[in-house]
């Protein structure tokens, strides 16, 4: 393979993000990813860590005093303490419901690319302990016009976190999921790529994936006789952990999660 950099290829800056880190990602769009990488934040701040929050880009955002402002990044924000700036949180906004570079487009910018993995970097390594990423959507959800949020994954190199909707359809929803994650990969690592070669999916790499949260984002439905089964099926038939369960309304885990073991951290010394 020809490592020498071309038009399609751009060799990407040293990260200067911390080791230690969650990716957050969805089975799908609206699956309430916001709420549990808040409640994630949230555990792991009254943990003793210093938590970093981080959102590659964010669309559907609403106008407050003629600026633009992910409400996402602004729980993310606050969830974690307000550390940094909200600008920090999010450095890429746009107001329409779409895929962030499309969105881009239709206020006429364009996505940055790099800046989707460069923005990590104003959460340097000496002053935060981990660094919690929400992604767009799903896995295999566009985020730029040569990336999918699996390529961010991979540059991040941070251990997923499945986000899913306590609904009929999950366990075939989570199945595809950890399969794709697990398959993922690129020929070029660490590249950006022209979308005439990107957007032919490249499989066999992996990511690697800490767990579950199986997520309950709309008030349930009493009809779905799923809702009472779904997180017993889905322990049986995946192998990462289900690491907990947020019935609609529920901002914090309970029983709560180990996040220091988890993510491979020392003990908390007080």
């Amino acid at each position: 393979m020809n490592s020498d950099p071309t038009d399609d290829q751009v060799e990407q800056p040293r990260p200067q993000r911390p080791r230690h880190g969650l990716f957050i990602v969805g089975s799908n769009t609206e699956v309430g990813k916001t709420r549990v990488a808040c409640a994630v934040a949230r555990a792991m701040v009254a943990a003793g860590l210093r938590v970093g929050v981080y959102k590659p880009a964010a669309s559907g955002a609403v106008r407050r005093d003629g600026t633009l402002v992910s409400t996402d990044a602004e729980e993310l924000w606050n969830a974690a303490g307000r550390p940094l700036r909200l600008d920090a949180v999010c450095p890429q906004v746009f107001e329409a419901p779409l895929a962030p570079h499309l969105a881009a487009r239709a206020e006429g910018k364009q996505l940055d690319a790099r800046l989707l993995r460069t923005g990590a970097d104003a959460w340097r390594s000496e002053a935060w302990d981990v660094l919690v990423v929400e992604g767009a959507g799903g896995l295999l959800s566009p985020i730029s016009d040569d990336d999918y949020v699996a390529d961010l994954a991979l540059d991040f190199d941070y251990p997923l976190l499945i986000v899913v909707p306590n609904a009929l359809g999950v366990i075939g929803q989570t199945l595809q999921t950890l399969v794709a994650a697990t398959a993922y990969r690129r020929q070029l690592p660490m590249a950006l790529r022209r979308p005439t070669s990107r957007h032919d999916l490249d499989f066999g790499q992996g990511l690697t994936t800490a767990g579950i949260v199986l997520n309950q984002p709309q008030p349930p439905d009493p009809s779905d006789c799923s809702l009472l089964t779904n997180g017993r099926e889905l322990a049986t038939r995946c192998a990462v952990p289900i690491l907990g369960e947020l019935a609609y309304g529920q901002t914090d885990f309970e029983p709560p999660v180990d996040w220091r073991t988890l993510l491979g951290l020392p003990p908390r010394t007080e």
